[in-house]
């Protein structure tokens, strides 16, 4: 009997430690964060700051946020509601004033109390961070403007398109991805959170990112075409373009870009009768990605 009640004895103070320990911790996040809250203590009350901000607690209501901290479990971070992401506002609310507010920096550092793993890994190294754009930048937490993300605008082209317009541009050309379409996003190459690959795109390279569609010109290949293992980029341009095959230059002219020796019978600056709808280098050498064929080290089978 003494040892049952020894071993729930124990137990019950390993759990108040626990508990000591977190609030202390959450104590020092706040603190540290903004000194202001030092001596504050969590109301834990949503109707407390619904009694004074109800005008913006009504469009948060309708948040996939509020329908997760309102079923939080008790202890969790969520639990806390309003407090979750504001801090303890037992001073504010005896004493409302503007001591609290947050700067967009530092309300990226409440969101990764939460959000901090998985593709957001990479953040702080990311581009968007070192540019100075925070979550608070393409993000709306209070409202829902949109229906995934919570994103600040109503849809992912629409957000992007507010900063990157040279490549906005770019998607109204003839030869470009379905973006406009809605069949895919520019999340499906980049993590706006930021990778450790160029242009933060969602594979370690260019290539990779391109073979997640377009699992064909992967190979490997018996005759491998040097410039389109290397870098995809070499003769597309993902974005757009006016020419076919979002190709950065027309066709033939592309070739001869690198291809110039001289004596070639259908040389596209000597024979015309080769390039019909700009085709030329490619009437013959049909598979400019690479060829499985014995016989086409030259790509033309």
């Amino acid at each position: 009997m003494k040892i049952k009640l020894l071993i729930v004895y124990s137990f019950l103070l390993s759990t108040l430690l626990l508990i000591s320990s977190g609030n202390s911790q959450e104590e020092k996040f706040w603190t540290k964060l903004n000194p202001a809250f030092g001596g504050a203590e969590f109301v834990n009350d949503k109707e407390t700051c619904i009694s004074c901000h109800e005008e913006s607690t009504a469009a948060y209501e309708h948040t996939i946020h509020n329908r997760l901290f309102q079923h939080s479990t008790a202890n969790n971070l969520e639990s806390l509601n309003c407090e979750s992401c504001h801090g303890p506002r037992s001073i504010h609310k005896e004493d409302p004033d503007n001591r609290f507010a947050f700067t967009d920096e530092q309300y990226t550092i409440v969101c990764q109390q939460c959000h901090q793993e998985g593709d957001r890994l990479n953040w702080h190294i990311s581009t968007h961070k070192i540019s100075g754009v925070e979550c608070t930048t393409c993000h709306t937490v209070m409202e829902q403007k949109s229906n995934a993300a919570l994103l600040s605008k109503s849809d992912e082209l629409s957000l992007c398109s507010s900063c990157h317009t040279d490549v906005t541009a770019k998607l109204m050309r003839t030869s470009r991805h379905p973006v406009k379409e809605g069949k895919m996003d520019c999340s499906s190459c980049h993590n706006p959170h930021g990778t450790s690959s160029q242009a933060m795109l969602v594979k370690a390279t260019v290539n990779e990112t391109c073979y997640s569609c377009h699992q064909d010109k992967r190979g490997p290949f018996i005759w491998e075409h040097s410039p389109a293992r290397e870098d995809c980029l070499t003769c597309h341009d993902p974005h757009g373009t006016n020419n076919r095959g979002m190709l950065i230059t027309q066709n033939a002219g592309l070739c001869v870009s690198c291809h110039q020796y001289g004596g070639h019978i259908n040389q596209y600056r000597y024979n015309r009768v080769s390039t019909p709808y700009g085709n030329g280098c490619v009437n013959c050498h049909i598979s400019v990605h690479g060829s499985n064929h014995p016989s086409g080290v030259k790509f033309t089978r």
